[in-house]
């Protein structure tokens, strides 16, 4: 189990982060969500040790995490770190960078891992391609594809397929966190994007002007925003009479207390979604067809 406890950071003095506290079983995963600026890569680069806290602790099972007064060497061999700066070697093969860290006593075995987690990241048909001559997000699929090579016990990582395009991205996530969780390997994953986290998480972490927010699981917060900042992560909201309303917890219907004035209608595929005005204020609700600017429609809450 990850164990951290009233863990406080400052750079320069500033506070970063203040009196932090959870635990994470083994084979759980995590998810950091907050604004830029929030302290998510922060409490990445703490858990893996390359700060030294200021208050607080860190623990992985039996083993304190330490920073760099106490290690000369960054790092534990039973965690992974995988940053958004990736730190490949450019003038090898992806197959090399994959199974630079493996055993040469083994070389059956480190070339079936090798293949093994080409597959994972969706890179078999690049194996003999030099780093160099990839595309940054190519290059991130091969940096998560070094950090598994070991099969670490936690691995973290930070804004994972920021890279990465959207022909790719919603596969490669499956695959990577299927895989994740079929090893057992605990994952704590700092996040912006909300679609690594539905259908992923177990917990999450909201971080906000410092601390923690909320901790809950995805499913419970989705339903349950109980800030802005809670439903902005999730999509479209409205503060409706104090309450939070999703857009798509907004119909259309013959009458109500609540008339619109369409503003605009956006293409979102399977759906629109109308910004309208509500007196002064903006609210935005989803509809299967496309309204005319200036329409007026009455909106009823479905939560």
């Amino acid at each position: 189990m990850l164990s951290v406890k009233h863990l406080s950071f400052s750079y320069h003095k500033t506070p970063v982060l203040k009196d932090l506290s959870f635990n994470i079983n083994q084979g759980e995963h995590l998810a950091v969500i907050g604004e830029s600026g929030s302290g998510k890569s922060t409490l990445l680069k703490l858990l893996y040790g390359e700060y030294d806290l200021d208050l607080g602790s860190i623990h992985w099972k039996n083993n304190e995490i330490l920073g760099p007064k106490y290690n000369l060497v960054i790092g534990y061999d039973f965690m992974k770190y995988v940053a958004q700066e990736f730190d490949l070697m450019p003038f090898i093969s992806v197959e090399e960078n994959i199974g630079k860290f493996l055993s040469n006593f083994f070389p059956e075995e480190k070339k079936e891992r090798t293949a093994e987690l080409l597959d994972v990241v969706e890179l078999s048909a690049f194996a003999k391609t030099k780093v160099k001559t990839l595309s940054g997000g190519q290059k991130q699929r091969v940096a998560l594809a070094r950090a598994l090579a070991k099969q670490p016990e936690i691995i973290l990582l930070d804004e994972p397929f920021s890279h990465i395009d959207n022909f790719k991205k919603q596969s490669l996530r499956r695959r990577v966190f299927r895989y994740l969780k079929e090893k057992n390997i605990t994952c704590i994953v700092a996040t912006h994007d909300k679609d690594d986290v539905l259908g992923f998480a177990d917990t999450m972490i909201i971080l906000h002007n410092n601390k923690i927010e909320t901790i809950n699981t995805p499913e419970h917060l989705f339903k349950n925003p109980k800030t802005p900042l809670i439903a902005s992560f999730f999509g479209e909201f409205n503060v409706i009479d104090n309450k939070i309303v999703y857009a798509h917890q907004l119909e259309p219907v013959e009458t109500s207390q609540l008339k619109a004035t369409v503003v605009h209608s956006y293409f979102k595929g399977n759906y629109y979604l109308i910004e309208v005005k509500v007196n002064e204020d903006t609210i935005f609700f989803e509809n299967d067809t496309k309204l005319k600017t200036g329409d007026i429609v009455f909106l009823k809450s479905l939560k």
